[in-house]
Formats: C-alpha cells, sequence, structure tokens
C-alpha cells in the first residue's frame, strides 16, 4: 500500500519480520475471544480482516489512512471500512459491539481515557475488548509516534477506572525473539551513545520523527544483514502470551463492559 514506516511494519520487507511477527501474535491471540459483531480500531495493513473476520458474525474496521481504508474496502467489500480520527468514534452506536480489537493504537492517542470510554459506549453489555501496546519498561528508546507508554500497572489501572474487568496479560517471545531483542538492544544502546545531552527526551516528537525513522531503517537493516537467518526464522508462534505481563514485550489486556 506504500504506507509503511518502521511504526507500520509489513510482512514485505525482509528485516521488519521480527516486528511484524510480534504484532500479527496478537491476532492470534485473539481468535478464541472473538464472537458476535466485531470491530477493529486501528485495522493497519488488514491483519484483522485476515485472521479476525471468518470468526465474527460482521467486521467494521477504522483507520485514520485514507490509502488503507480506500484499499482495503475495495479488496474486502463485504466488509465496513471507516475513515476517522478518533477518540470519539463517530457514527457507531452505542452497544453495537460483542468484541472489540485495538492493537499498537493506545499509545497514539492522546485523551487515552476517552478512548477507553468510547470502546466501553460501543461495547454491547457483557462485551469485551483486547488491546495491546507497548511495555514501556522494555522499550529501547523514546518513540516520537507515541504519546505515551504505559507499564503494566499504569495500564491496568486505567483500564479499571472504566471496566467492570481486567484481565492484564502480556505478548513476550522465546529465546529466538529475545536473542533479536538483546542483538537489537546492543544496536541501539550504540547508536544512543551519540545523545550525549539526551535530545531524545528533551526535543518535541515533530522534530524526532525523521532522524527516527532513518536510524530505525538502518538499524533493522543492519541486525537484518549480521543475522539474516535469526530475523528470517521468527514467526508468530515464536511470541506467547504470558501471565507476567510486567516483564513481556507488550501489554496484553482483556476487558469486560
Amino acid at each position: 500500500m506504500g504506507i509503511y514506516t518502521t511504526e507500520i511494519t509489513s510482512d514485505k520487507i525482509k528485516s521488519d519480520n521480527p516486528v511484524h511477527q510480534r504484532l500479527l501474535k496478537a491476532y492470534y491471540a485473539a481468535i478464541p475471544y472473538i464472537k458476535g459483531e466485531l470491530l477493529e480500531i486501528g485495522c493497519g495493513e488488514g491483519r484483522g480482516v485476515e485472521q479476525l473476520a471468518p470468526k465474527a458474525k460482521s467486521y467494521v474496521a477504522l483507520d485514520k489512512i485514507k490509502e488503507v481504508v480506500d484499499k482495503l474496502s475495495e479488496l474486502y467489500p463485504q466488509h465496513r471500512f471507516i475513515q476517522t480520527n478518533i477518540p470519539p468514534i463517530k457514527d457507531l452506536d452505542d452497544n453495537q459491539f460483542d468484541t472489540i480489537v485495538t492493537f499498537q493504537v493506545i499509545e497514539h492517542i492522546k485523551n487515552d481515557k476517552l478512548f477507553l470510554e468510547e470502546i466501553k459506549r460501543l461495547l454491547k453489555p457483557g462485551g469485551r475488548a483486547l488491546i495491546t501496546t507497548p511495555n514501556i519498561k522494555k522499550s529501547l528508546s523514546r518513540n516520537p509516534w507515541h504519546i505515551r507508554e504505559y507499564t503494566a500497572e499504569q495500564l491496568e489501572k486505567l483500564c479499571q477506572s472504566i471496566f467492570k474487568k481486567v484481565d492484564m496479560k502480556g505478548i513476550d517471545g522465546d529465546d529466538k525473539v529475545m536473542e533479536y531483542y538483546k542483538m537489537n538492544k546492543a544496536s541501539v544502546q550504540k547508536i544512543m551513545r551519540w545523545d550525549i545531552l539526551n535530545l531524545q527526551y528533551r526535543l518535541p516528537a515533530s522534530i524526532l520523527r525523521i532522524p527516527y525513522e532513518i536510524l530505525n531503517r538502518m538499524n533493522r537493516n543492519k541486525l537484518n544483514d549480521d543475522n539474516d537467518s535469526l530475523v528470517a526464522r521468527i514467526t508468530h508462534e515464536d511470541y506467547i502470551v504470558s501471565e507476567n505481563a510486567d516483564e513481556s514485550l507488550d501489554l496484553f489486556v482483556i476487558v469486560e463492559k
């Protein structure tokens, strides 16, 4: 679709594979929870259509990128795709969905509490939403595309302030994934040595996005060149749903209205 940055990964870019598989894992983990009317908030390249829509009675997806929505609407005319900026979430009725999934989205939302309140509004009584977001304890540098990142405790408390049931889990990795993580961490630390003024945390995010993209892409390509067999061999099966959210790569929370 021509939209890919290091923030929006693709299965078509070899060096993106470990991150792509990490994002894909959430969809496989979500399958047992899918039922009835399904909404995906932030559908990206369409992983949810392929993995989750067949498990649901109906599928509606939201995304802010018009190119994404237009392309997916053309590919999957049986489903409804809406281009919108959120929150609030417009043109959708209260108590409309049995299941909502929103993966790697909440960290981009300025008013995260309103975002979760809108999810609650859209869920039917007893409906469930599944949310993933990076665990800040495992982040290697500031991501200027993110408004904020959370610890497990922070996200759990936020969700508990809105939903009646909150089940906090994580998405972690096996030995292959953690070998890649350690390689990535070492490589990022070498880059960060040059930031002696700690500018990544002092400059506005808008200024940091271009150098972040350049350095992040260079870093992923270098990791691929250094160990292309490891990068290529990682699949979604190398990521696991963990009960230890605090030490996981991503937070994975299931909430119920």
